[in-house]
């Protein structure tokens, strides 16, 4: 089984990259490793990574270069392929990074690699970074026509006898192209071998390529009229295109499937819904795995396990949370010098910087905030995350932080910390007290932060969305930012009122509930903690997830 994704988060000091697809996709080889999937993993190299993030004074995000070593962590492979793009041939190389599980299995991700000496400059740095730079459609394009084609042909010269490809979001779905050239444009043939995941919930961002431009550089592969057909009328609609030719297909969350059923409708039947899971080991801090391993046995290999977390004594995973919290409050003051209390309730919120994901809607009240602060308890908060390069909404969410931080400084500490990455996601889901995600509904196709959070007895506090509508048990495993999403869909709200309803609810929810039961009901707080483990760790891990698609998409009868 081949596992074609865009991007890999493998190892932290590899910048492979961009955000939650990434990270998902390396959980999900994770997992493979764990359960010994004969699979193998494919992408890009995407040697200079999304890049290193500065922030100045005012939180303006300065992004510099940051190729990373690959021959530190990659073996370069004697294989080589070539995709036509254009009137060029573009040579293809590879390099292989082995995923090895502690119990013994090892899942090989091959990251493709056009920087030869025989490619153009052009051709050169179509496997450089994560996503074109500028948004250049013909350099995405071209980068995924490298992707899709270039990894079904790499993977033929490597000798994998390939039963399944499972294309990772719509960036994938140019694969099809290689398997209907093969096939003599048997589409059956095709869908009996593709799998596909979607993780995009709202129409307008599935990517779509003029039907000009994929003539132009991939043309004489598969005739324009054969792509419609199976695509999209007036331009090459990728998630289209995986839809109309895979046998399997799922959305990420339930919540999920129900608005993937209703953008395509003609599909509705046809797909189903994995949520996503993270990888446990990856995820749990060092203090929390050493009370797990004292008190479930197996828990790394079997991690349903840990909903026998209701057997350990409450006091010990308060005790493991707050040297998690230490270790925590020390990263934050090495890197950024700013000193937070360990006896605050800190909340963690990590995560791209894009307007749907609404990182400054903790203060769309500033007084408000203020007063719920004075009535019911301190209360310190942990940004981080990129802005994409030359994003100038991003990059001002940044600054907007940081205004605010500079406000309330006096009252409410706040830091951003700089150059988000695989080691400060773990740090922060582990340490902080309380995570907060607040996307637009239903912007959230599942998001996976929140789970590991859980599996470091780290409650989230949410909108309903993604996985939260399935995680969320209200006051037992964290809390609800405003209304559920068909509640919310029902009442057909503006952003600027639904921004304003969702603010409300978290400020009455911090006063009422979490501020009063972290400070004044310690026993009550730490069942939170242990439910969060319980509940949520033992069922939003990647083992699950890996086992559901073992179950529904890999097996073709």
């Amino acid at each position: 089984m081949a596992y074609v994704s865009m991007e890999f988060g493998l190892e932290n000091g590899m910048n492979t990259y961009n955000g939650g697809l990434g990270i998902l996709a390396g959980d999900v080889v994770r997992g493979f490793a764990d359960l010994g999937v004969d699979a193998v993993g494919v992408t890009l190299l995407n040697d200079e990574g999304l890049g290193e993030q500065f922030l100045d004074d005012d939180g303006t995000q300065h992004t510099e270069p940051a190729p990373w070593p690959v021959a530190e962590f990659c073996d370069p492979l004697d294989a080589t392929t070539s995709v036509d793009i254009g009137p060029e041939t573009v040579e293809v190389g590879a390099w292989r990074y082995d995923v090895t599980s502690e119990f013994g299995d090892t899942v090989p991700v091959i990251m493709l690699d056009t920087d030869r000496e025989e490619n153009s400059e052009w051709a050169r740095d179509l496997t450089k970074r994560v996503y074109a730079p500028g948004r250049d459609k013909r350099f995405q394009l071209a980068a995924e026509l490298v992707l899709g084609i270039g990894g079904v042909r790499m993977l033929d010269e490597l000798g994998y006898d390939v039963g399944t490809y499972h294309m990772n979001e719509g960036h994938a779905s140019f694969l099809t192209l290689e398997l209907l050239d093969r096939a003599d444009l048997d589409a059956e043939a095709v869908r009996e071998q593709c799998v596909f995941t979607t993780h995009t919930p709202v129409a307008a961002a599935h990517e779509e390529f003029h039907y000009d431009l994929l003539g132009e550089l991939a043309g004489d592969l598969v005739p324009l009229d054969t792509v419609r057909e199976h695509s999209a009328e007036g331009m090459v609609h990728t998630t289209r295109l995986a839809l109309n030719l895979s046998r399997y297909v799922n959305g990420v969350a339930k919540r999920h499937q129900e608005v993937s059923r209703e953008m395509f409708p003609d599909h509705a039947e046809a797909i189903d819904a994995v949520t996503n899971g993270a990888h446990v080991p990856t995820w749990v801090g060092d203090h929390v795995a050493s009370l797990f391993d004292e008190h479930l046995r197996n828990w790394r290999r079997f991690p349903t396990k840990l909903q026998h977390a209701t057997l350990i004594d409450r006091e010990d995973i308060w005790t493991a949370h707050r040297e998690e919290k230490a270790e925590l409050i020390e990263y934050v003051a090495d890197r950024q010098s700013v000193d937070l209390d360990p006896d605050v309730l800190t909340l963690g919120f990590a995560r791209r910087a894009v307007p749907y994901k609404r990182a400054p809607l903790l203060f769309e009240d500033v007084d408000r905030l203020r007063e719920v602060v004075a009535r019911a308890g301190d209360l310190q908060v942990v940004y981080a995350g990129k802005a994409f390069p030359g994003d100038d909404l991003g990059g001002e969410i940044i600054r907007e932080i940081h205004r605010y931080a500079d406000e309330l400084d006096e009252e409410i500490p706040i830091t951003y910390l700089e150059d988000y990455d695989m080691e400060m996601g773990a740090k922060l889901t582990a340490g902080v007290d309380v995570w907060l995600n607040n996307p637009r509904r239903p912007r959230e196709a599942s998001g996976t932060s929140g789970m590991k959070a859980a599996f470091n007895g780290v409650p989230q506090f949410s909108t309903v969305d993604g996985w939260w509508v399935e995680g969320h048990i209200e006051g037992e495993t964290g809390w609800a930012i405003g209304p559920d999403p068909h509640t919310a869909r029902e009442q057909r709200m503006t952003d600027a009122r639904e921004d304003l309803v969702d603010a409300t609810a978290l400020y009455d929810t911090l006063e009422a509930d979490i501020l009063p039961t972290y400070y004044d009901d310690h026993e009550r707080w730490t069942a939170i903690m242990q439910n969060a483990i319980a509940f949520n760790g033992s069922r939003y891990h990647a083992r699950r997830m890996i086992e559901e698609y073992l179950a529904d998409a890999y097996d073709p009868a």
